[in-house]
């Protein structure tokens, strides 16, 4: 059987622990028997990130620009621990933080159904879709530990040297300071990216954020919303039969979890975060959850929504057998894949991506899967499997489907 072939580069962007390794599996067992697979390759492991200075990860972000679609692994964010562990100059900053700086989109996830697997909120009926700002906030923070009494203060300076000062604390002993921002600018981006992606999938739109404490600032985030839905989306919407509304976040959460889904909840960067996290593991599992960021401009780069999954990672380097669910990962692939094929019009790299996907979830819905999934599942017969023979069962499925 020829390869199919492809017409321009994805960016790939390599990644952290046993998610790097079931990213080489992927390559290996289901993309490059059936693909001539054309990539400009990254390496955003966390050793190469502290050996380039994290130059690698801004490298990423401007070919994405390049050439539009990127696919991504999940990578470490270090902390302490990991600034030990991996002898780092320093303790760099999120990569998804900076790719989405650079991109200034915004970041959509969406669980992945499966028979027989029931979420855990008995009302959930649809997919719930996080849209979650990718600019700013706690991702591009400013942050100080400071010593002994003394003010911390606001100051902006404007182009003509003119000073705004506000106090932020007195301190009398140690303490912490931080500092984050936004623009108007992402926060616009975000709200068109919102409502553009609601009327394309027929939605409701739900925005929620704590204007009532965050007077200034979550309230910007409402007021934008609020002014570019009233004079660009509004009559779009009642002709869908769609509706969107603010709320604040605490109430959105009880109403999230008394509906039955099937709509958009908009998010801030770290809101988005959170909750992406507690709609996935509430529908099943943080590996069953799709990601992509979309900018502006049309760039778009895919990813799984969790972590290196770094416990598995350690049995693996001991030679242990593991059982990584891969699923959120092929779907990362698969989704860079079907954008390029449609971009590059390549109809047989869009259907590709559609029977890998169905290849997956055919082998799930069979009772095979790994062992995160068989305590969800409620088929009756189930069969555990490791890491690479889960690949492998696709593989099966997938050969047939490629005849």
């Amino acid at each position: 059987m020829a390869k199919i072939l492809m017409k321009t580069p994805l960016v790939e962007m390599d990644g952290d622990e046993m998610t790097r390794v079931i990213w080489t599996w992927i390559k290996e067992i289901l993309l490059e028997p059936y693909i001539e697979l054309n990539t400009e390759y990254y390496d955003l492991g966390l050793k190469n990130r502290d050996l380039t200075d994290d130059q690698v990860t801004i490298d990423s972000a401007e070919a994405t620009k390049k050439y539009g679609v990127a696919v991504k692994c999940a990578t470490i964010t270090p902390n302490a621990a990991r600034v030990i562990e991996y002898d780092l100059k320093e303790m760099w900053k999120s990569p998804n933080g900076t790719i989405r700086a650079i991109l200034d989109g915004t970041v959509f996830r969406e669980p992945i159904l499966v028979k027989g697997i029931i979420p855990f909120v008995r009302t959930w009926k649809k997919p719930i879709s996080i849209a979650r700002h990718a600019y700013g906030d706690v991702y591009k923070n400013t942050e100080m530990k400071t010593e002994g009494a003394g003010k911390a203060e606001i100051v902006f300076t404007d182009k003509d040297g003119k000073e705004t000062r506000q106090t932020i604390h007195e301190f009398t002993d140690d303490g912490i300071i931080m500092g984050m921002h936004n623009t108007d600018k992402s926060i616009r981006s975000f709200a068109r990216a919102c409502f553009t992606y609601a009327l394309d999938k027929k939605q409701d739109l739900w925005f929620a954020t704590k204007d009532t404490i965050s007077k200034i600032y979550d309230h910007r985030f409402k007021d934008i919303f609020n002014e570019i839905y009233e004079a660009e989306y509004s009559r779009k919407f009642r002709e869908a039969g769609i509706e969107y509304f603010y709320t604040l976040i605490d109430d959105a959460v009880a109403r999230v979890v008394r509906s039955e889904g099937g709509f958009i909840w908009a998010c801030k960067n770290y809101d988005g975060d959170v909750m992406s996290d507690m709609i996935a593991s509430a529908f099943g599992s943080l590996a069953m959850m799709t990601s992509v960021l979309v900018s502006p401009e049309g760039y778009y780069e895919y990813e799984a929504a969790h972590g290196t999954v770094q416990r598995h990672y350690y049995s693996h380097l001991e030679g242990k057998e593991t059982s990584t669910n891969s699923v959120a990962t092929i779907f990362a692939w698969t989704g860079a894949l079907r954008k390029r094929g449609e971009l590059d019009e390549l109809p047989d790299l869009v259907s590709f991506a559609g029977k890998l996907e169905k290849a997956c979830l055919d082998t799930i819905e069979s009772g095979i899967m790994t062992r995160d999934l068989i305590a969800l599942s409620v088929l009756e017969n189930k069969k555990a499997v490791n890491t690479r023979d889960f690949l492998l069962e696709i593989r099966k499925r997938l050969d047939e489907m490629m005849q």
